[in-house]
């Protein structure tokens, strides 16, 4: 393996969401993953049939070990791999690893150094530690998801970036790499809690900052950053496709009116909160009168802050994406490239995800179990 990672060793228990997004990334930068998946039963229904398959982009990288974790030889050797093992991440409710007789008190008896790191949406502790939820009921807790969306419409959920992996898995790769950088020097691995919660309102830090400063409305639709100002948010071109604007400082908002040929003394009123319902009225019949690509062979590339809304499809299509490889090609999927990059030690390029099981017997040899056992667990 190469990357910033290498020689870090993790053990991920396969879960949904923000532990496999983790995962993906210690694997993207070059950490040893194997994936702990369960052993299905002979001819069992795959309720996920995408999973294990070349489509499940965030397995990537990684090589698949599958347990039957009810018996007690198949728990009794994951605590074995435990032992030669930086990092754990589970992303299970409080307690099913305890009962699986997998918790952090017995992995960390097994290796003190261990990192131990759990993922949830509420988070170990508290009044719904054990509630069911999904990403959109953790951002709503955080305080976030009501600010997004525009204000005649209820709150528009942002897809499950904020929770599951932004404030999820994005803070738990942080909090386990922290963590294990604490234990090379101390010797003492611990537990990290991420819940999505936390890290959801810990993404509005700076929302949080101006509603205390003043200078944030309850309002949806009526601040700076949410679709409230003219100068910041997507319009409808002629075509029915879109474009986005954030020309926020005075000489990008100067450059853009300049630009798109508007010289009405009405938008130099800029920053004027009673304006701007007006002006963005304005500025939305303006920009219906071009095409995207006409605006873009306008205003791209340009000191306005302006860019085109791409789909799916476009993005990894379009020339900066390309020039920077911003996508790749693993199996005939295209998905986005690891990030970020590095000068000295750059991340391989991903390989494709592995079947539930196909490297069992690999993976327990390379990591110092013996054949007798191997060939008792029947991988």
């Amino acid at each position: 393996m190469s990357g910033p990672l290498a020689g870090l060793k993790v053990i991920e228990m396969v879960g949904l969401g923000p532990c496999p997004f983790a995962a993906m990334l210690l694997a993207d930068m070059g950490a040893e993953v194997i994936r702990i998946d369960r052993k299905a039963a002979p001819g069992a229904a795959n309720p996920f049939p995408m999973l294990g398959t070349r489509y499940d982009v965030m397995a990537r990288g990684r090589r698949s070990l599958a347990l039957d974790l009810k018996d007690s030889l198949a728990r009794d050797t994951l605590l074995d791999l435990v032992e030669r093992a930086d990092i754990l991440i589970e992303g299970f409710r409080p307690g099913v690893m305890e009962r699986l007789g997998l918790g952090p008190d017995a992995c960390l008896a097994r290796n003190p150094k261990l990192v131990f790191g759990r993922v949830t949406g509420w988070g170990q502790d508290g009044p719904l530690a054990q509630v069911a939820g999904h990403d959109i009921n953790y951002i709503a807790l955080s305080g976030m998801l009501h600010a997004m969306g525009r204000p005649d419409s209820p709150p528009a959920p942002p897809l499950n970036l904020l929770g599951d992996f932004g404030g999820g898995g994005m803070l738990l790769a942080f909090g386990v790499l922290c963590a294990a950088l604490d234990a090379q020097k101390s010797g003492r691995g611990q537990v990290v809690d991420a819940a999505m919660t936390d890290g959801a309102a810990l993404l509005g830090a700076m929302v949080y900052g101006f509603r205390a400063f003043g200078a944030w409305s309850a309002e949806r639709g009526a601040n700076m950053l949410d679709g409230g100002a003219h100068f910041y948010d997507t319009y409808a071109c002629a075509d029915g496709r879109f474009v986005s604007v954030g020309a926020i400082e005075p000489q990008f908002y100067a450059r853009l009116l300049e630009l798109a040929g508007i010289d009405d003394p009405d938008f130099a009123a800029q920053l004027d909160r009673a304006r701007w319902p007006e002006l963005k009225e304005r500025l939305a019949g303006i920009f219906a009168l071009r095409t995207r690509d006409e605006w873009c062979a306008l205003l791209e590339g340009s000191e306005a802050c302006f860019a085109p809304v791409l789909d799916l499809a476009e993005a990894p299509q379009h020339p900066h994406n390309a020039a920077r490889g911003t996508f790749i090609d693993v199996a005939g999927v295209i998905q986005p490239a690891p990030a970020p990059r590095f000068s000295r030690t750059p991340p391989p390029v991903p390989d494709m995800p592995d079947a539930p099981g196909a490297h069992s017997a690999d993976i327990l040899r390379a990591w110092g179990i013996p054949d007798a056992t191997i060939a008792r667990l029947n991988p």
